[in-house]
């Protein structure tokens, strides 16, 4: 059975993610990002993280080139970082003021948590790249995130439970 792209982005799509910034440097340094949803964490220990990148973006070929990249969790109020980098090209960072992390990522300012990566490899699958980054540093601070579902922006809803999945660490 072919399945037709339309319903299967339609199918993805139901699928509620949080959001990210994903930044790098190109070969001469210039800086290059993206929104991503498509991230997840990969190990506990080692600590790994995957993020996919589609093979059109010129991210690519950063990631490959500086070895090192910046995730910025986005919360519910970073919308508009998530709409600048969901643009292509180097205007992006036109005024964009990113804090550099202590590997020397670019990050997006006050997002709810911060990881520097180290690229550990790269495999192509499809129209994307999967990157997988071993994460070198974090920070995490409160707050509430940004949601994307149905092609749509979204926050948590306020009558939340508030129940905690156990830890397992």
């Amino acid at each position: 059975m072919a399945v037709d792209a339309l319903t299967f982005r339609q199918a993805l799509g139901q699928f509620a993610s949080g959001i990210t910034v994903v930044t790098t440097r190109d070969a001469a340094g210039r800086p290059a990002g993206l929104t991503a949803s498509a991230f997840c964490s990969v190990s506990l220990d080692p600590p790994l993280i995957l993020v996919c990148v589609d093979h059109r973006s010129e991210v690519n070929q950063a990631l490959h080139a500086s070895g090192l990249f910046g995730v910025s969790v986005l919360h519910e109020g970073q919308e508009s970082w998530s709409r600048r980098f969901a643009a292509g090209g180097p205007e992006k960072f036109r005024d964009a003021e990113l804090v550099t992390g202590v590997q020397g990522t670019l990050l997006v300012p006050d997002a709810l948590a911060h990881l520097e990566c180290r690229v550990k490899a790269g495999h192509p699958e499809g129209d994307h790249m999967v990157w997988v980054g071993e994460v070198l540093g974090l920070a995490v601070a409160p707050g509430r995130p940004l949601l994307y579902h149905g092609s749509a922006y979204r926050r948590l809803d306020e009558a939340e439970t508030g129940a905690r999945a156990p830890d397992r660490v």
